[in-house]
């Protein structure tokens, strides 16, 4: 009878299949010429001084004509010297360093939009990496397809040990839900490190953005835009736009980080996102009971053992298929040990949630 509690863990099996499907579907976009595409490109930061120079410089090389685009850099009252090292970075044609008028990411961000001139928005974080290509891609694909917001894909740097092998393949099962949701046409989620959309449509969904929260504005403006029928959320598949973000390097920084990501989930209004959420949630904390029945009966040992098994299947799809289009597949070598230990840093989360 004990066996009958697996059922507990059927609905992400089923909901977690569902977005491996649509990630089979996935295909490389192939750049076309385009018309001419003002770009803004919006880089907030705080106390960045040891990262602006390097960022500006990747965007300084971009291939995109320099005329198309400009760069808005937003102080969000840093107490050392970033502003001023933007301020007197020159290798970009239009770059304007800005104050923030407010405090915090999403208000620096409020800044740099309303001082945009860009039909684009484009924003990425300043301790960013990418190729020199990123630009001309979304530019094309946006030509292509005139979205209203392009989800873009993020991978974290590459840092040795344990700890890092497991979190980047942590943050590529993301990506990799990012990629499948929005693909199925019902996105759950997006990055602000890496995120594209049209000046207007973030102009009129502005008040939906919940400025009462510190951070979300990404994922905020991803859910607005769904409840509009007719509005165009698309993800970009190309490994020339990826954009390499920096790595927790510790433990308690990763639980922190987690921790402010989830906690702008209780605003959340999206039914589907709230339904993974909490279907992710009740798998975890019923193999963690699994678990610590099985001190006292050896049958829900064997309960978790399986309750393991019936998530990794999915897990195992989509983070194969995401690990091999990002060159990546030398990580799938820790995915046994991560599915161990991912149900205790998702407890650790949320009891500091």
């Amino acid at each position: 009878m004990e066996w009958i509690l697996l059922i507990f863990v059927l609905p992400y099996f089923f909901l977690l299949l569902r977005i491996y499907y649509n990630l089979r579907e996935v295909r490389q976009f192939d750049p076309v010429e385009s018309g001419p595409v003002l770009i803004s490109v919006i880089i907030p930061c705080r106390n960045e001084n040891d990262n602006i120079s390097r960022i500006l410089t990747e965007v300084s090389i971009q291939d995109y004509p320099e005329d198309l685009f400009e760069v808005i850099v937003v102080d969000d009252n840093s107490t050392d010297t970033s502003f001023k090292t933007a301020l007197e970075f020159t290798g970009i044609k239009n770059c304007k360093v800005l104050r923030n008028t407010g405090s915090g990411k999403k208000m620096a961000l409020h800044t740099g939009i309303t001082s945009a001139i860009g039909d684009l928005v484009i924003t990425t974080d300043a301790d960013c990496l990418m190729k020199k290509e990123w630009l001309s891609v979304i530019a094309s694909f946006y030509s292509a397809n005139k979205p209203d917001l392009i989800i873009c894909p993020v991978v974290l740097e590459t840092i040795p040990g344990f700890f890092g092998k497991v979190q980047e393949l942590e943050f590529l099962s993301l990506q990799g839900i990012t990629a499948g949701t929005a693909l199925g046409n019902n996105g759950t989620m997006c990055n602000g490190a890496n995120l594209a959309f049209r000046r207007a449509a973030w102009i009129t969904h502005s008040r939906d953005l919940r400025n009462d929260i510190p951070s979300g504005d990404d994922i905020f403006l991803l859910h607005s835009l769904k409840k509009k029928p007719d509005a165009r959320i698309m993800w970009l598949e190309s490994c020339k736009a990826v954009v390499t973000a920096s790595a927790s390097k510790t433990i308690p920084d990763f639980i922190r980080q987690r921790s402010r990501w989830i906690s702008k989930g209780r605003a959340y209004t999206d039914k589907y996102t709230i339904t993974l959420a909490i279907v992710t949630f009740v798998t975890i904390l019923s193999q963690m009971i699994f678990l610590l029945s099985g001190l006292f009966n050896p049958v829900f040992f064997l309960i978790y053992l399986a309750s393991i098994g019936i998530k990794s299947v999915p897990d195992y799809l989509i983070l194969s298929n995401t690990t091999e289009r990002y060159s990546k597949k030398n990580l799938m070598r820790w995915f046994i040990p991560s599915q161990l230990v991912y149900p205790f840093y998702v407890l650790a989360v949320a009891l500091r949630f």
